[in-house]
């Protein structure tokens, strides 16, 4: 609790200096949307971004600002198809392989990167500032914030006692809050509860969004695999706040055992004999694979051609999100119109 006290009070002068303005952020003539949270991760960033990439790249050329956490470079660096996770890290890979006509580009320095990243493509019109609630040296067109259904900032505390980076105050400067990873039925009178709970301020819009997970495809391959009650599965993570993950595959397969690890854990080759061990210990009399998200498979890759001489049938769990409430594309709109205010 000292601990906790002592960083919250750090974090409270350091957001204090850029309220009575001694610390300045920078604005951008174009629109700047960032997507961020209040904790250490677990609401659902990536795919909340490549929501905003699907909605709004067929209308407005679009790139994509990371910090790219736990990347062994440093310094600005515009991400390719080929890289590897350890040096541009695990989401943003996975955005520019999943979208590779959208300029995704890693930096420490926010506002450094995003006029780099603009004057490299010119036709950019939107920047999507990914895990940039933190960084007060960016002032975003539009800010949104992420709180988890099961563990709302609001109940929550500072680290190390709790996973808030900042103090649940520092909600009052998002635009819109998403509450995410909703169980598939939210009535409508917990959305107003829950509404009234995370909402600082009223002009702020708050939205209910939930996973939804498509059919596993194969790591090497084209093939896909439906779940099902007579497979078992090794589910392999080291991603923050599984417990929406394994509750969804416990409910969809036979015999489920996860291996987990630290969120972004570097996976080395040692990592990849425990995950052959481990399978080898699954039913050989019964149809069995691993399973892992789209995250951990870029940093899994990294040991491609160890994984391939293995032989193991890895399968990548997609998933993105779908909104709740009676106007399912309400967010959606609520983005465009920003868009089409947009004042430079």
């Amino acid at each position: 609790m000292p601990f906790a006290i002592l960083y919250g009070l750090g974090v409270a002068i350091r957001n204090g200096l850029y309220s009575i303005g001694l610390l300045r952020g920078v604005s951008f003539s174009i629109p700047v949307i960032s997507v961020g949270n209040l904790t250490v991760g677990g609401t659902g960033k990536t795919p909340h971004i490549e929501y905003l990439i699907r909605t709004l790249h067929q209308y407005l050329p679009i790139a994509v600002v990371s910090r790219g956490y736990k990347r062994k470079t440093t310094g600005y660096l515009e991400v390719s198809t080929q890289h590897d996770a350890s040096h541009v890290g695990d989401e943003p890979l996975q955005f520019k392989r999943k979208y590779p006509h959208v300029p995704v580009a890693v930096a420490e320095n926010r506002s450094f990167a995003i006029p780099q990243v603009i004057r490299s493509h010119p036709h950019t019109k939107v920047v999507l500032l990914d895990d940039g609630y933190q960084h007060l040296e960016v002032i975003p067109g539009l800010n949104i914030l992420l709180t988890e259904y099961n563990r709302l900032y609001t109940k929550d505390f500072m680290l190390p006692v709790g996973r808030l980076r900042e103090w649940p105050g520092g909600a009052s400067r998002a635009d819109m809050i998403v509450v995410t990873k909703c169980p598939p039925s939210v009535a409508k009178e917990d959305m107003e509860r829950l509404a009234t709970e995370v909402r600082r301020k009223k002009s702020q819009q708050v939205f209910f969004s939930e996973y939804h997970y498509g059919h596993p495809y194969k790591m090497y391959g084209s093939e896909r695999l439906p779940l099902h009650k007579e497979l078992d599965v090794l589910l392999v993570v080291a991603i923050a706040g599984t417990e929406y993950l394994l509750e969804y595959v416990d409910d969809q397969c036979g015999d489920v055992r996860m291996l987990e690890y630290n969120d972004h854990h570097p996976f080395s080759s040692f990592d990849i004999g425990d995950i052959e061990r481990r399978f080898k210990q699954l039913s050989p009399d019964r149809e069995r694979i691993v399973l892992t998200t789209e995250k951990d498979a870029m940093r899994l890759d990294g040991h491609r051609t160890l994984l391939q001489k293995l032989a193991l049938p890895i399968y990548i769990l997609p998933v993105a999100v779908r909104f709740l409430g009676d106007h399912p594309e309400a967010f959606a709109d609520a983005i465009k119109e920003w868009l089409l205010n947009f004042k430079r």
